[in-house]
């Protein structure tokens, strides 16, 4: 087992899972093993940590019971969600978790007919009527994705809570003409919104530098989360076959799969004395997490990050099914939230109470000043490749 001078056993156990330490497993993973569910259910019985909460009373400024009340009103509605969208049927409209009155509102056509929306109201559901159905939006938005976009064109997304596609554009190339260009095809596919962003997103990988920090040639990224037989992380950190060194300088093992752009997503097999355990680690911030699932987090709800650079940060999820315009090439199914992030947290972890949500991407801004962050669904990676999710 790879160790730290001075370490405990139990914290090398837990240091060497998340935010760019190796953890690994000595066992490849099975063809046979079944891809994680998506909708694996979170472990209601498990409290929150004392640390977490407080990291969530740091970033999202709430009090200790307020942060208690919101983890649990948000796992009410992720185990709601399913069961809402199944409701609304054809008339859905999407969905979002609501921090202020503590619900998961559900946007309906006016065709729902009021049964669903008593239904969905009796369920604990708020509602809303919208004049979209996700459907369209989805339609909509999928036009956009067979465009070329110009730099100056940072995103698009379906925004459920505003019934709309909105395209995110950085503030200095507004009007660019191949900005304004794209934006009038977009408004020919359906309803948009334009708005407008400080920067261009890019990812977060970084160059080798000190620290804790796993170590492709010379670009230094953080695990994501353990799988059996190895770990997934982001794609733009490697190419199928490189070599991966742990912070110790030791081999780890090698990409088995990667994608980047289009996907942002690899994994990376693991042996030589490295092993995995369903941890994310909190940096000294808050207690290290266990994983125990990955039931995926409603727009609106909190969500947590660790990265081999700035550590631990939280936010909220903003929008799902994101497609991100990076220099290298458009990134689609990504998921936006208001955590901060920066160079050599790529690849990191996204986890919502102890619900594995996925992998960091990139985003713009900082932690100093402020920013926003997309990461790649842990689901969709699990599915890709065929791989099981370490979980406690």
């Amino acid at each position: 087992m790879r160790r730290r001078t001075g370490l405990t056993h139990a914290a090398v156990a837990a240091a060497l899972l998340i935010g760019s330490w190796a953890a690994a497993g000595t066992l490849p993973a099975s063809a046979q093993e079944a891809p994680a569910p998506a909708s694996a259910a979170a472990d209601a019985s498990a409290p929150a940590s004392p640390a977490l909460l407080d990291a969530m009373r740091r970033d999202l400024g709430l009090t200790r019971a307020e942060a208690e009340a919101r983890l649990a009103a948000e796992q009410r509605a992720t185990a709601l969600l399913p069961t809402a969208r199944k409701t609304a049927g054809s008339a859905y409209g999407g969905s979002w978790f609501d921090p202020r009155s503590g619900k998961l509102t559900v946007a309906v056509t006016p065709d729902a007919g009021a049964t669903t929306v008593r239904t969905l109201r009796e369920s604990g559901a708020a509602v809303r009527t919208v004049e979209h159905t996700e459907q369209q939006l989805d339609t909509a938005k999928s036009s956009l994705d067979r465009l070329d976009a110009p730099a100056g064109v940072a995103s698009w997304a379906v925004d459920p809570a505003a019934n709309t596609v909105v395209v995110t554009v950085v503030e200095d190339a507004r009007t660019d003409n191949d900005v304004r260009a794209f934006v009038r095809k977009a408004r020919a596919a359906g309803p948009v919104t334009v708005r407008t962003v400080a920067d261009a997103p890019s990812t977060f990988a970084a160059g080798t530098v000190g620290g804790d920090p796993y170590y492709t040639g010379n670009v230094r990224c953080s695990i994501g989360f353990s799988v059996h037989g190895g770990f997934v992380t982001a794609g733009h950190c490697g190419g199928v076959g490189q070599q991966v060194r742990g912070w110790d300088g030791s081999y780890i093992g090698n990409f088995q799969g990667s994608s980047f752009p289009d996907n942002d997503y690899a994994w990376v097999n693991v042996g030589s004395g490295w092993w995995t355990v369903p941890v994310v680690l909190g940096w000294g911030t808050v207690s290290d997490q266990l994983v125990r699932g990955s039931a995926e987090a409603p727009v609106g709800a909190s969500i947590c990050r660790s990265g081999s650079t700035t550590h631990w940060h939280c936010g909220a999820v903003l929008a799902k099914n994101e497609t991100v315009n990076y220099a290298q090439g458009a990134v689609h199914q990504m998921t936006k939230t208001s955590v901060c992030a920066e160079g050599g947290d790529s690849g990191g972890s996204f986890i919502s109470g102890d619900q594995a949500q996925g992998v960091t991407s990139g985003g713009w801004g900082n932690c100093s000043s402020g920013g926003e962050t997309w990461f790649q669904p842990v689901n969709e990676i699990l599915n890709r490749y065929g791989l099981t999710l370490h979980t406690a």
